[in-house]
């Protein structure tokens, strides 16, 4: 959505992430930590990572923000089209009025609890929605329904007219506070009816998800298993490219997995005994429609949260992380973002013989070996967040992301044409200050972190992390 009229109660729909999950490395013992290699890979566990291009003025048109009275005011509304990483073109709608836009923002697949629908009775409703309507179903089949349900149209539907109804009847739902309706009597008409009409559907499963998003164990032991969840037939998998050799993925009999895998298998990874303390990420990939539904939420800045309305084949991908050492402390760390909790699960399991102890948040934490230890940071919405994780060996690990797990109830202030960079307040002593921009797309770029980034971005995508000498290498 786009205001016509530069108005303060118009700041357009934004999501942060929602369920950004993450994982990377080991300690190995009393030495140093070692990084997950890179494969040239920006994987999410969910599924599918786009970058926002817009709305398409083609599929688009006028409604009208609290039609009659004195702060009236107009908006466009209907698809926006994104690109996926990897290859493929997904066309979503916004359900999350009261945020702006940025153009060229990253977005990851996400789950409803974890983005703005969490806790929206309404929810499956959008989802009957979008199945029921444009682009899903196109214009000439959207005429005929609503001339066989006895609604009088004044003039042949467009493709900007259906798109701006089925916006108007989604923003209904998504976002019921606020007072909007489509210019065009027979786009007003479409959304009448859709809202109506609509029933609940069940939410759709993500394209590709890999679980748990991190394993460790013993060099000489079976590591896993990590369970392939995907809507695709197939999806590939392999072994990150820095891998040392002698590491494969074998399934539950040690029989080693080469080809292309279905929904349901479980990965075991076999590390010869002897091999060097280390990790290595395991990636799959398939190229597969993504179901209509799916959420999206921004993970680099506030941005308008999305839900996805047409896709063609495009490029999915998740990653897991494998950690092993020969002895002492052996953890797998991962976050995940909680929207019910407000704020990150920061987890650390230990497959080690040792104790395995942590710092975050100021507290010290102690997981003995063959538990597991959740801690949740709490985080403050709409706003960039960083958290660091000390090991016993001094190095820091950090992930970072945005939050958005709520539709903004009343508009914000009006965008400034540029970014701000007066800190924000934060309920983690680690966010950062966020940024407002102007709707019409201004971006803004994730400041560069200190230090060598290693970690492979999971479930959602929404956070990186990165290593770092405490004492050496300064936070940014």
């Amino acid at each position: 959505m786009f205001k016509t009229y530069r108005r303060g109660a118009a700041r357009l729909a934004a999501a942060g992430i929602a369920t950004g999950l993450l994982a990377a490395g080991v300690m190995a013992g009393a030495g140093a930590a070692v990084a997950a290699p890179n494969d040239g890979t920006t994987p999410s566990a969910t599924g599918a990572t786009a970058v926002l291009g817009g709305i398409e003025k083609d599929k688009a048109d006028q409604a009208v923000v609290n039609p009659g009275a004195k702060d009236e005011y107009d908006v466009t509304a209907g698809l926006f089209s994104m690109a996926v990483t990897g290859g493929g073109t997904i066309e979503t709608y916004c359900i999350d009025f009261n945020h702006h836009t940025v153009d060229k923002a990253t977005y990851n697949e996400v789950t409803w609890d974890n983005s703005t629908l969490k806790d929206n009775k309404d929810a499956g409703k959008i989802a009957w929605i979008l199945n029921n309507s444009y682009p899903k179903v196109d214009v000439a089949a959207v005429t005929d329904t609503l001339k066989a349900a006895g609604v009088t149209l004044d003039h042949p539907l467009t493709p900007g007219l259906a798109a701006a109804g089925t916006q108007v009847a989604i923003w209904h739902l998504s976002d019921p506070g606020v007072n909007v309706q489509a210019k065009d009597s027979d786009a007003k008409a479409l959304a009448e009816y859709l809202d109506s009409h609509a029933q609940t559907l069940e939410e759709p499963k993500p394209s590709v998800t890999l679980d748990p998003p991190a394993v460790s164990g013993k060099s000489g032991d079976r590591l896993g298993p990590v369970t392939v969840h995907t809507t695709a037939d197939a999806v590939d998998v392999k072994l990150g490219a820095d891998a040392p050799a002698g590491v494969k993925i074998v399934d539950k009999d040690g029989k080693a997995i080469s080809g292309p895998v279905k929904n349901g298998t479980a990965l075991y990874f076999d590390v010869p005994a002897g091999t060097a303390d280390g990790t290595a990420p395991v990636t799959v990939a398939a190229t597969t429609e993504i179901s209509v539904g799916r959420a999206f939420s921004a993970t680099d800045t506030s941005s308008q949260s999305q839900i996805l309305a047409g896709s063609q084949s495009t490029t999915v991908t998740a990653a897991a992380t494998l950690s092993w050492a020969r002895k002492g402390p052996i953890p797998a760390l991962s976050a995940q973002v909680v929207c019910a909790k407000n704020g990150v699960d920061v987890t650390a399991a230990n497959q080690g013989d040792e104790d395995f102890t942590f710092e975050l948040e100021g507290k010290s934490y102690t997981v003995a070996p063959g538990k597991s230890q959740t801690v949740t940071v709490p985080v403050q919405e709409d706003q960039k967040y960083k958290i660091d994780i000390t090991l016993p060996n001094d190095q820091v690990k950090t992930f970072e992301g945005v939050l958005d797990c709520k539709t903004a109830t009343t508009p914000g202030p009006t965008p400034t044409a540029t970014p701000t960079n007066a800190p924000s307040p934060a309920t983690s002593g680690s966010t950062t200050g966020g940024t407002d921009l102007a709707e019409t797309g201004s971006s803004s770029a994730t400041p560069m972190i200190a230090g060598i980034a290693i970690a492979l971005v999971v479930l959602g995508g929404a956070a990186a992390f990165f290593f770092r000498r405490k004492k050496n290498t300064p936070t940014a």
